[in-house]
């Protein structure tokens, strides 16, 4: 397989037996039948022996078994993907913890829709005057649609670029104020205003909001009554380049299966920003201009005069099973009482690369490093000579490249009362940088569980560090902000950014080549010559948070003015009444 040779280049200094699952039929992977015998069992990664200890030796296993090309890039509702669902599942059986999913079992099913759009078939188009731009899916724009439909069409749509496409009452900013959007095609920037615009009162500076995100830019135009949305593409603001849009809202998309009608446009879309700028410069506007002026306070929208969106979507839907693998150690003084560890196992699965021949998307990084590290933690406590005082709950969720499907279902479908959860910690997408001075808390300066990290980490000899790339908004693009927005405190912090020898440029190489040469790419998979101690030692440090906040009486909160803070203040309040 294809290596990552900038990343490798900068690294380089430095059981039970459970059955094996069917193939998907044509209804898809059966989630829910995780015991039956397949023929070729060898086939599959198979188990060893683990230490008690948190070791480089028993990361570098986890790490390279579940990115093995076998799992096939552990797509989810995929027989390879749920194979590797149920691989973490008799590791936390072998590990000595306890099934905390459904009906006694270490799963929790979670409903998808599966959406494959005929590109064939399918056409979207942008006419200036009648004129049609003659865009090209993937090279120029990438196009799809949440509907549950076969069939969504917009025609002759008008366009109107709306900004950033945020509504937010709390900073009295309206990018919609005097537009009616109805049938309409909303056309916004990535990212919030504060990119652009750092030293505005408006927004979080450079550090990206829940605004920024384009899951809200979709939401919101929804609510806007538009037909459709286009997120504008640029780089530096959205934190990855246009190959990870392209390869991501290729092939199959998931949704969660849910009753009831969703608000959703009918036509999702990204545009590069190459044509964009031909768009704007076709209809007699300035690019530039226009997004300076969108970062600034009482921007207003701005017709496309000319413009309009063609589109004409035909796609098969499947209605698939995913799951969430759950384990549990019960604590031995407040059982029901429960500390939190997520991590998501899944990753994109094969699809077309487009810059080689290696078609598995094997995610090793992103997040076998993550998902490995709650097993060690977990593996760690539950050998323990001494059981925790509360009861741990660890969740290796799935579908969350889709949009945080899974963890979104456990936070609606918690399988412990979210008002007896104390706090939850989440493990993404962990860079094996090697040893360093610092722990990077991703959303720093949010809740009560960062004095704890702090007080833990000084023992390491370790400080916190802000997450040094703030604008990319991984606060709110991780599986942590589903249970937040429930009001759960919740802590994502990262690998070190500093390393002890090479200091802060060093980290600052590994996290740019690993996020433009790797990230949602071929080139994530596991390499022998990475530096995990690093990792061994920032997973032996999260355990010791973790194992004082289960051993304590503790309940941390948001920290007050944080947007959560009142979810959970009447979570707890609703739980001492």
């Amino acid at each position: 397989m294809l290596r990552f040779q900038m990343l490798a280049s900068v690294l380089a200094l430095g059981l039970s037996a459970c059955a094996e699952p069917v193939p998907a039929d044509e209804a898809g992977y059966d989630a829910a039948d995780v015991t039956t015998p397949a023929a070729t069992a060898e086939a599959w990664p198979t188990h060893q022996a683990t230490e008690a200890e948190i070791t480089v030796a028993d990361f570098r296993y986890r790490v390279q078994t579940l990115s093995d090309d076998r799992f096939e890039g552990r797509a989810p509702a995929s027989a390879t993907g749920e194979r590797s669902a149920q691989w973490i599942a008799e590791e936390m059986d072998a590990i000595g913890m306890e099934p905390a999913g459904l009906d006694g079992s270490w799963y929790q099913p979670v409903p998808l829709i599966e959406a494959t759009l005929d590109e064939e078939r399918s056409s979207f188009d942008i006419s200036v005057n009648g004129e049609p731009m003659g865009l090209r899916i993937g090279p120029d724009v990438v196009y799809w649609t949440q509907n549950p439909t076969e069939e969504v069409s917009i025609a002759a749509s008008d366009l109107v670029f709306v900004g950033y496409g945020v509504v937010a009452p709390e900073y009295g900013w309206d990018d919609y104020a005097g537009v009616d959007m109805t049938g309409k095609t909303a056309v916004m920037l990535v990212n919030d205003p504060g990119f652009a615009n750092p030293e505005g009162e408006a927004f979080n500076g450079e550090a990206m909001t829940y605004y920024g995100r384009w899951t809200y830019k979709y939401e919101e135009a929804a609510r806007q009554g538009a037909a459709g949305a286009i997120v504008i593409h640029q780089t530096e603001p959205a934190s990855y380049p246009w190959e990870v849009v392209r390869s991501s809202w290729s092939g199959a998309q998931f949704t969660l299966e849910r009753e009831g009608e969703l608000e959703l446009v009918d036509v999702q879309s990204w545009i590069h920003v190459d044509p964009a700028r031909r768009l704007f410069a076709s209809v007699g506007l300035d690019f530039d201009a226009l997004a300076q002026a969108a970062a600034e306070p009482g921007f207003t929208p701005v017709p496309l005069e000319g413009a309009s969106a063609d589109a004409q979507l035909f796609t098969g839907l499947r209605t698939l099973s995913s799951n969430n693998v759950a384990g549990r150690i019960e604590g031995a003084v407040a059982p029901d009482e429960h500390v939190l560890l997520m991590a998501h196992w899944d990753h994109l699965g094969t699809r077309l690369n487009f810059s080689g021949e290696d078609q598995i998307y094997n995610g090793a990084i992103d997040n076998a490093s993550g998902t490995t590290a709650v097993l060690e933690i977990a593996e760690k406590i539950a050998k323990s000579d001494t059981p925790p005082a509360r009861s741990i709950i660890v969740v290796a969720v799935t579908a969350e490249e889709s949009g945080l499907l899974g963890s979104q279902w456990y936070a609606e479908n918690p399988l412990v009362p979210l008002n007896e959860t104390v706090a939850g910690f989440n493990f993404d997408g962990m860079l094996p940088i090697g040893p360093t001075e610092d722990i990077v808390v991703i959303g720093y300066g949010a809740s009560e569980l960062e004095p704890l990290l702090a007080d833990v980490a000084s023992g390491y000899g370790k400080y916190l560090t802000p997450d040094p790339n703030s604008e990319a908004g991984y606060f709110y693009r991780s599986d942590h902000v589903t249970l937040a927005r429930q009001g759960v405190p919740m802590l994502y912090a990262d690998s070190g950014s500093i390393h002890v020898e090479r200091g802060a440029e060093y980290g600052a190489q590994v996290e740019a080549a690993y996020r433009l040469e790797a990230y949602h790419k071929p080139a994530d998979e596991y390499d022998p010559q990475w530096d995990l101690t690093g990792f061994e030692q920032d997973t032996r440090l999260m355990h010791d948070v973790v194992r004082r906040l289960a051993d304590s009486e503790d309940w941390p909160n948001w920290y007050e003015g944080n947007e959560f803070r009142a979810l959970r203040d009447a979570m707890m309040a609703e739980r001492e009444d």
